[in-house]
């Protein structure tokens, strides 16, 4: 029976060459097209922001920026606008993890949170600034939560504005942002949170 030792050898050559076939496609996925890299972004650290929440250290060159200015409107309100470099806004939804240069605005007013922006414009209401001279600072967070930082520090912008005179009362609801209106976005007030 001398053909019964062909049969078991060309069986085990035939399983190397599809399994050989199989992993010749599992490179690093370089050419692939991948938005993303699976490597970890940036160092997270142990520093917190006043929510809870971690910084994500990343270098200098080509780190997210934001800048942020806020004009009165002619209705009482307030308008602002965010100026963004090396970073852009993640569709609602979007995985939580953190991508380069990607995530969302978080806007406060006097260190108190107003919304997670997913756009450059925003309207802070008529009567929400009462008397007086506020900061209204945008801070980035990647999707999973951590605040960009750049050298321990929050990748942030602050205005000053002075509200001469308020025409409703001014309180920051229950959980802390308001329902004001982003401008020139179709997806309505902002919602959802920076955190997980």
């Amino acid at each position: 029976m001398s053909w019964t030792r062909p049969l078991p050898a060309a069986l085990a050559v035939s399983a190397l060459l599809l399994t050989g076939s199989a992993g010749c496609a599992s490179g690093d996925g370089l050419g692939q097209g991948t938005a993303a890299s699976p490597s970890p972004v940036g160092k997270v650290l142990d520093h917190t922001d006043d929510d809870g929440r971690h910084y994500r250290q990343v270098a200098r060159k080509g780190a997210p920026e934001v800048g942020v200015e806020v004009q009165p409107d002619g209705s009482g309100g307030w308008d602002v606008r965010l100026k963004l470099a090396n970073f852009r806004f993640s569709p609602t939804g979007a995985p939580q993890r953190a991508v380069t240069g990607r995530g969302l605005a978080r806007l406060y007013v006097d260190d108190l949170p107003v919304a997670d922006l997913r756009t450059l414009a925003y309207r802070i209401p008529a009567g929400y600034l009462p008397h007086g001279t506020h900061h209204v600072t945008a801070r980035l967070y990647a999707d999973d939560a951590t605040v960009w930082a750049v050298e321990g520090k929050p990748v942030e912008a602050t205005a000053d504005v002075t509200a001469s005179e308020s025409s409703a009362a001014s309180a920051v609801p229950p959980g802390g942002l308001l329902a004001g209106s982003p401008t020139g976005s179709p997806t309505g007030p902002p919602t959802g949170s920076p955190s997980p």
